[in-house]
């Protein structure tokens, strides 16, 4: 080989070495988030942990259970991976995904035109509808969120339900932390309603005690996703394949089950 030749090799080999010892100490957030997992062995998953019957304290063992924390660990065993949970309050879940500090949500995050300009989204993992919770002693009839017009409705701070009833012109609108504090004034009566998950509504009659009641639903149909950071296409394509998978034999019909009584793995009819 000419000493031109042998010139131009090196340099080539020179700028690849280059590039694999950068690639080395990119951010996870630089290069796909599946290959620092797999680094790991750990797949970090971010959920609320407070928000029953989807994720909360275990009372015997403090362990964060519910439906998303299922479906979280269920993703892993598909994937290969263990799963890490890491409780996060709402307001940040979404902007510390960006951030890259951890690799999924899998937290009842409605999948909107808004969010998916800023994370990416699965395929829906459920559906579920928007449901007024009302006073056991309410006698009124709402047949929309436009009905409720003069009253005081409360929601979770930035959630679907609070976008949803900000959008209706004379109802008055008071955001809480969580859906616990929501629910604490609903029975109080500082507020007329409450608006959340049709099936966080179901799982709130079946075990509690709070004088409380099922209204209509109202809204749209939801479709719920796993949230992932935008650039990580073989992290998203694994989790969606393990979507399938769960779907195909059965083992995500019956995580909603356990929980709701009913399969919102698949759109309602």
């Amino acid at each position: 080989m000419d000493p031109a030749a042998m010139f131009v090799m090196r340099r080539v080999l020179l700028a690849g070495a280059a590039l694999l010892l950068a690639l080395a100490w990119l951010p996870a957030s630089a290069a796909d988030r599946l290959a620092a997992a797999r680094a790991r062995g750990t797949l970090q998953v971010a959920l609320m942990g407070t928000y029953p019957p989807f994720s909360f304290p275990d009372p015997n063992t403090g362990q964060i259970i519910g439906f998303d924390a299922d479906v979280a660990r269920l993703l892993g065993a598909h994937i290969g991976l263990k799963v890490a949970l890491v409780p996060t309050i709402w307001s940040d879940i979404l902007a510390r995904l960006v951030a890259g500090k951890y690799d999924l949500v899998v937290s009842q995050v409605s999948i909107t035109a808004r969010r998916a300009a800023v994370v990416d989204f699965s395929e829906p993992y459920s559906y579920s509808r928007t449901q007024l919770i009302l006073r056991n002693n309410d006698e009124a009839t709402y047949g929309s969120l436009a009905d409720l017009k003069g009253k005081i409705v409360g929601v979770a701070k930035d959630t679907i339900f609070e976008t949803q009833v900000r959008a209706v012109p004379g109802v008055m609108v008071r955001s809480y932390p969580g859906t616990a504090e929501n629910l604490q004034d609903l029975v109080f009566g500082r507020i007329d309603a409450a608006l959340d998950d049709s099936l966080m509504v179901t799982y709130l009659l079946a075990q509690s005690r709070l004088p409380v009641k099922a209204g209509p639903l109202v809204g749209i149909g939801e479709r719920i996703g796993v949230a992932i950071q935008k650039g990580n296409p073989d992290l998203k394509a694994a989790v969606d394949l393990a979507l399938r998978q769960a779907q195909a034999d059965g083992s995500l019909a019956k995580l909603s089950r356990k929980w709701f009584k009913l399969d919102a793995s698949r759109p309602p009819p």
